[in-house]
């Protein structure tokens, strides 16, 4: 059931409510996802700063991105998620999390999952299913290919 909300334009938006998905329905390049995972590990990535850690517009020293690549999954398969900044904090093994809003994010034509700024990681309860780890989506590298018509 959709529910309305006025904006502060006057018009009526409808709500949608969420359709989670499972991590082995998750393709290459697409966004809008929602999913319950576990979190099955998480490993912090080292960032270099390209300016010697001062930023563009001032003298002062900038925060460094905190990143992760945590292995998240479900009762389908797993798949790296790439967490940034708070997100890390998030993301500990065990933890069961809601990913709203996420997209799929292509490296080295590899699938990994984010959850940018339009978007949002929730700890929720613990969820009672056993996640299946050898159906990595990370792990089957994909191609571009133009087809001619």
């Amino acid at each position: 059931m959709a529910t309305t909300t006025a904006n502060n334009l006057g018009t009526v938006t409808a709500k949608r409510k969420p359709v989670f998905v499972k991590v082995e329905q998750l393709q290459p390049n697409t966004n809008g996802h929602t999913l319950t995972v576990k979190v099955v590990s998480s490993k912090p990535v080292k960032v270099t700063n390209k300016n010697g850690g001062r930023s563009s517009l001032s003298s002062r020293p900038t925060q460094p991105a905190r990143i992760a690549e945590c292995l998240v999954g479900d009762e389908t398969g797993t798949i790296l998620f790439t967490a940034r900044n708070d997100q890390v904090d998030t993301m500990k093994p065990d933890t069961t999390v809601n990913l709203r809003n996420a997209k799929i994010d292509m490296f080295k034509g590899t699938m990994r999952l984010a959850v940018d700024k339009w978007g949002r990681v929730e700890v929720t309860e613990p969820a009672n299913f056993q996640v299946k780890e050898d159906n990595n989506l990370s792990l089957i590298e994909y191609e571009l290919v133009n087809v001619e018509e």
